[in-house]
Parts: C-alpha cells; structure tokens; sequence
C-alpha cells in the first residue's frame, strides 16, 4: 500500500467513470493472458492501494470498442481522498485509459446492477466514390470507413422502426452467453425468468451528420434499458443495408419475427462504436 491510501475499519464503494480507447484491448472483461480494460484498472489499484479486487463494470464492451464514459463500482478498504485516488490512478494506468471522476457512493451502488440506461454511439465515416473523401489515419481506429452511397433519410426511418419494447433476438450474436441481460432485474425473484430474455426497450434511435475537419460522420445514437451482445453493431450493419438497397424498410418486421441472427444485416466493426454514457437515479 502506498503512503496515498491509509487502512481504515470499514470498506468505502467507489464509483469510477472512465473513458477508453479500446482498439488494443480484447474488451472489458478480465480474460486470461489477455490485456483488458477491466484487468488493467485492476492492476492499477493493486499498485495505487495494495487491494486488488474486481472492479464491476456498467456491461462488457468487446474487444476494440471504445468507452466515452463508462462506469465502474470497486469496494477498498484503503481510506484515500477522491481527488488522491483519481490522480493516482490515471497516473499509473495506460495512456489509453482515463479516469475522469472518482467518488465514494452510497454501499448499495452496482455499475450493472444500479443502472437506469445506456447511450450507445456509432460512428461511421463514408468514403465516397472516386476517393473525394478519404478515411485519415488519425480517424481510422474510431469509425467504420464505409465505401457506399448511403440514403441517411431512409436510415433514419429505419432507426425509428427501433424504438418500443421489442424483442432483439434477431440482433443478438449467436454466442451461448448473449441472452442475458446487462442490466439485472431489480427483483431479485425475477432473475431467473428474466435472465434470458431477448426483450429490451429502446428509447430513441435516431442517425445524425455531423461536420468533421476531414469530412462528414454519419452518428448513429441510440439509448435504451440493456443491450445484447453485438445488438448495436448488428443494427447498425442492418440500416447500411438499407441505406445502401440491399434491404428495404419493409424487411424490418420480418426480421423481428424471425428472431434468427441470420435473418438481420452484418456486423458492423467493433472501432465504429463508443459505449457513450450510462444513467442512474
């Protein structure tokens, strides 16, 4: 333990915001061998305050997705002023990784657990045909360069069809682990029937254009009450497709009642998306 932190009786709960560049992570989630998010905030508090326990993140973003402001919950014993903590740590963590606050909370805090919604973001950069707009190298880890005309109108009216409670198994990728929730049920009676249910709420879903020194971004932002795993790609690729006519508006309840991955557009790649922000009460 460093001079930083002193042993008190009791544990304090920290919530830590964070904000990340995930290209050279295999994601949030501590994977053996593997250099993760969550993995090297843990490290970093081994060294800042002795403790090494798991930091619980808001939900596990993939490996090479980005973090605006992701959120942690980790319990220390060690007494340590806020501001001490978050300097020392972003000292001590990787020049990809920020901490931008540290505070103690209230004990029944959970990053997951406690979370109200998520703000997800999708960037997508067009390359325009005959190479009047090019992908610069210093965008190229953050968006999908995407080499197609695409109809933003018709977009935008597909991004609509996804508000509502709607059930997103077609959205979801096929891995035995993507069913769960990532936000657990506050009745704790309920886990087990809700645990693997596809159905989510989407609460806006809109595409904009926003003007960029080397071009123009198309940002998809949706906000929602829990995500599936790959759920935003998976809708992201989907609208490209309709952007570009490989599918129609129309195709939309297909998909839905399908409830088949194979029935929704590509998976859109990790770099274009950014874990935007999370909401609690």
């Amino acid at each position: 333990m460093t001079d930083l932190a002193q042993s008190g009786s009791s544990t304090q709960n920290w919530k830590l915001t964070l904000s990340y560049d995930g290209t050279d992570f295999r994601g949030w989630q501590v994977q053996p061998g593997e250099r993760t998010v969550q993995g090297e905030l843990q490290a970093a508090l081994g060294r800042i305050v002795g403790e090494s326990p798991l930091p619980q993140g808001s939900g596990r973003t993939d490996a090479g997705v980005h973090a605006l402001a992701q959120v942690a919950s980790v319990t220390l014993q060690a007494r340590i002023p806020e501001a001490n903590l978050l300097r020392a740590l972003n000292r001590t963590l990787p020049a990809a990784i920020r901490i931008l606050e540290a505070r103690i909370v209230p004990e029944g805090f959970h990053a997951r657990h406690s979370a109200l919604a998520k703000t997800y973001e999708y960037r997508v950069f067009p390359v325009e045909p005959g190479m009047s707009q090019l992908c610069p190298p210093f965008l190229a880890r953050f968006v999908y360069a995407f080499s197609w005309r695409v109809d933003i109108a018709l977009m935008q009216r597909a991004a609509q069809a996804f508000v509502g409670e709607r059930d997103f198994g077609s959205f979801a990728a096929t891995d035995p682990d993507l069913a769960t929730r990532t936000e657990a049920p506050r009745d704790p009676t309920s886990l087990q029937t809700e645990a693997r249910t596809t159905v989510r709420t989407i609460y806006s879903s809109e595409w904009s254009e926003q003007t960029h020194d080397a071009g123009t971004l198309l940002v998809y932002r949706v906000r929602g009450n829990g995500f599936l795993h790959h759920m935003v790609r998976n809708l992201v690729g989907t609208m490209l497709d309709i952007g570009r006519g490989f599918a129609r508006l129309d195709d939309i309840p297909v998909i839905f009642a399908a409830r088949d991955r194979s029935a929704a557009g590509p998976t859109a790649p990790a770099r274009g998306l950014f874990l935007h922000s999370v909401e609690y009460e």
